[in-house]
């Protein structure tokens, strides 16, 4: 007596129905109009980690029968599949001529095609991933995790973004009260008792008790994971789920929980309708939960990885009363739920910045990374005295500091822009060892946290070039075009510049396609290679050609306006040969006026630089002699012009000018203190020694002695001033010559820290690449340094207008 075994493995093949797990039939107890000779089975095992399949051959399809288990079909003759694995509903009749009844378990058979009707077109799920946790090996290496010995490219590269992010989770064993562990251990359930539960939901649908229902959904989640797909296409599976919906009101905290947690392991579909349901009985259930279960449930919402933002919403609600029952672990786990979920309120995340003070002695390394990654996902700071506090911890122990939460802080650190030297200082120490062994997304994350803090330290950038031209292949277009334009802004050329450059530039031509999903990246990439004086022209005539500057301003989520109008301005100067694409009148009229804007109103709020625009045109002679405009509008900021004459005099070139009595009115005003004409006389009160001033102090109220007659240099002569200062004010400059073609054009700039890089005078990649221009276009820049005009902003005023006037006129010479 012969036995045929069909197995159904998970997967679609050949386009056979979903079958049940295991079918038994004798050849001699021939079903109707079926012959043994009516099918013939080939069987191709293939081995791979997780799954084993079957091809089965049919030669005569049409006239083959055979059972349908529980697995694949449902005790009655009408019944709607709810079909899991592709999301939607079937409406089934099964015809009578194609039901046999099983004389033993008197459940109906089905033909291949009813099968095929109720269980396929989408039905098993093909190529889901059913256990994060499978996928990500012990072997794998993570973004995150200190590497020992040597390994592999492919390894390195290696991050999964769903499981690195909860390692934290391990370190205590507190967070298992209110988090989902899928290596949780478990009873295993066999096939056969998987399908005997699925046989009685087939039979006693319409009596089973809820708790019934929450318990079947419990052992059937403890099936072998690779039969998670044929359950999640069978019939009766879809049943069950029913019957889940249909009691919901009936279950407890507890059920709805247990229930969420068997939709997690067994894989449901995120956008499952099913799921809406339950969203919203968690929503109702949210003021009767403890905070441990809540955290459960949203941690279960993200291991569905569904977004749920009406329960987050009464979450938050219901945390604002409660945040301050918030124990450390449920503390981090909820700033690491907030990070993932992208969302939450700023009123709760400052309630949570204060536990973390609360807490801050008792947090780990790995936690202090999560906090991190938490605030920076959400958009959410903290304050300069809680970063230092961060900084502190990670520099007791940074050798032990995983490369992950080394990562996270620094981009908290990025975001808020807090300077904490010591741990920059041991950051640096560590880093280019790191470096090799991370992932490039981790590698474009430390560069451009150190371009955001200003921050040149030459050893980590150069372990950042080394490292790149191997594995360049492994960035993604973001990568390029953040790393490229962290090199740019810190206006850093390695030793390897030739290979690190051209290494990036061919990988810009293989990521091209991905640019017309971020366009702003390809805008990224080229304004970097421009601060480092790269220019290549077939990527920037696409750049700048009608159709990817019509794509960039429709499909970029930011202003990309900017960054053509500076790219455009750049390549306009730098290279003559161009012959390409360029912006639209209307394109470049609108970002000149944008950037104007911009640029106007940041320097009229800066009262040194309303003073230093009132003191030179005081020297010059008058507003006509100075202007104050953005000579290169395409580079963002602004200078004051002044043009000399072959006499080294100044023009009065400035047609559009104010009257003097209307700039006298910005003077600046030192610490609230209006500078009054009492005030003044009594600051100027001395004698004129050369060009050092001393003041002096009346106590008595007499009149202020009278100034020497001191030859003060005015627009570039000598004209004898007035006994008193303000004098010289209203006597006006001694009579210019006629106005005539300059012989020397100035761009006067008063700069400030944030145009170097940290502690140091090397200047950052957009300001470098401005002077650069500025020179070509034949102007000489003479920079206020903040590090000498700051400091003599306090002193007096003669010692003010003798640092300017050696300033302009010597840089003249």
């Amino acid at each position: 007596m012969a036995l045929v075994i069909c197995r159904r493995f998970p997967g679609s093949f050949c386009g056979t129905p979903s079958c049940p797990a295991l079918i038994k039939n004798h050849i001699n107890k021939k079903l109707l109009d079926q012959t043994c000779e009516d099918c013939v089975l080939t069987a191709k095992m293939i081995s791979t980690d997780t799954r084993m399949a079957a091809t089965l051959k049919l030669l005569k399809p049409l006239g083959y029968r055979a059972f349908c288990s529980p697995f694949a079909c449902s005790a009655t003759q009408s019944v709607v599949s709810w079909n899991v694995g592709s999301c939607t509903w079937h409406k089934r009749q099964d015809s009578p001529e194609n039901s046999l009844c099983h004389p033993v378990r008197k459940v109906n058979t089905c033909s291949t095609s009813a099968s095929w009707r109720s269980l396929t077109t989408s039905g098993t799920l093909p190529g889901l991933e059913f256990s994060r946790a499978s996928a990500s090996k012990a072997s794998t290496l993570k973004l995150g995790s200190p590497r020992a010995g040597r390994v592999g490219e492919e390894d390195i590269e290696t991050f999964d973004s769903f499981e690195d992010p909860r390692i934290f989770l391990q370190l205590r064993p507190e967070y298992q009260l209110h988090s989902y562990n899928r290596s949780e251990p478990c009873q295993p359930l066999s096939v056969s008792e998987g399908e005997l539960i699925l046989s009685k939901v087939t039979i006693y649908q319409d009596n089973l008790q809820p708790q019934i229902i929450v318990d079947y959904f419990c052992k059937l989640s403890s099936l072998p994971a690779e039969q998670h797909p044929v359950l999640l296409s069978s019939a009766s599976f879809a049943v069950l789920c029913q019957l889940s919906v249909k009691n919901i009101q009936l279950f407890d905290v507890p059920d709805l929980i247990s229930i969420l947690k068997a939709f997690v392991t067994l894989g449901i579909p995120h956008s499952h309708s099913m799921l809406d349901v339950f969203e919203t009985r968690f929503c109702h259930k949210v003021w009767e939960m403890s905070l441990d279960q809540l955290l459960l449930v949203a941690d279960l919402w993200r291991n569905l990885g569904r977004r749920v933002p009406r329960f987050f919403k009464i979450f938050f609600s219901y945390l604002n009363l409660h945040w301050k029952d918030l124990s450390l672990t449920q503390l981090i786990h909820l700033i690491y739920i907030i990070g993932e979920s992208r969302q939450a309120p700023q009123e709760l995340m400052q309630k949570l910045e204060s536990l973390i003070l609360k807490y801050i002695d008792l947090i780990n390394l790995e936690e202090v990374g999560t906090i991190c990654l938490g605030f920076f996902k959400s958009s959410s700071s903290l304050s300069e005295f809680v970063m230092r506090k961060i900084g502190d911890i990670a520099c007791a122990d940074m050798q032990h500091l995983s490369s992950y939460a080394l990562v996270n802080i620094l981009k908290m650190f990025r975001f808020t822009h807090v300077d904490h030297v010591n741990f920059m200082k041991q950051f640096g120490q560590i880093a280019p060892q790191r470096i090799p062994s991370l992932g490039v997304q981790g590698v474009m994350h430390l560069t451009l946290a150190c371009s955001a803090l200003r921050i040149l330290d030459e050893g980590v950038m150069n372990a950042v070039a080394a490292s790149l031209p191997p594995r360049v292949a492994h960035c993604r277009s973001k990568d390029v075009a953040k790393i490229l334009w962290s090199f740019g802004t810190l206006n850093y050329k390695p030793p390897n510049t030739e290979e690190f450059y051209s290494s990036l530039i061919d990988e810009i031509h293989r990521k091209m396609p991905e640019f017309n999903r971020y366009p702003e990246h390809l805008l990224t990439c080229l304004l970097g290679l421009a601060f480092s004086e790269y220019f290549p022209t077939e990527l920037i005539d696409f750049a700048l050609s009608p159709g990817f500057v019509r794509l960039a301003q429709e499909r970029s989520k930011f202003e990309v306006t900017k960054e053509l109008y500076t790219l455009d301005g750049t390549v306009g100067i730098e290279c003559p040969d161009y012959r390409g694409n360029r912006l639209s009148s209307d394109l470049q009229q609108e970002g000149s006026e944008m950037l104007w804007n911009l640029a106007k109103k940041d320097m009229s709020a800066k009262p040194e630089f309303l003073e230093t625009l009132f003191l030179l045109q005081t020297m010059l002679g008058g507003p006509q002699y100075i202007k104050h405009h953005m000579i290169l509008p395409h580079t963002r900021s602004s200078d004051l012009e002044v043009q000399l004459d072959v006499n080294m005099k100044p023009l009065p070139f400035n047609r559009e000018a104010t009257p003097i009595e209307d700039v006298a009115k910005l003077r600046l005003k030192h610490v609230g203190i209006s500078l009054t004409d009492d005030l003044m006389s009594q600051l100027l009160q001395g004698r004129a020694r050369g060009h050092s001033q001393r003041e002096t102090e009346s106590d008595t109220g007499q009149q202020p002695m009278k100034l020497e007659a001191a030859s003060i240099p005015v627009g570039g002569s000598f004209c004898n001033t007035a006994d008193r200062l303000g004098a010289m004010e209203m006597a006006g400059p001694c009579p210019p010559a006629s106005v005539q073609a300059p012989k020397l054009k100035l761009a006067i700039q008063l700069t400030n820290k944030n145009q170097y890089c940290y502690g140091s005078r090397h200047l950052l990649g957009l300001h470098n690449m401005k002077r650069r221009q500025l020179n070509q276009l034949g102007y000489r820049v003479v920079e206020l340094c903040h590090w000498d005009w700051h400091p003599l902003l306090r002193r007096t005023r003669l010692e003010k207008l003798a640092f300017l006037h050696e300033k302009v006129f010597t840089s003249a010479l």
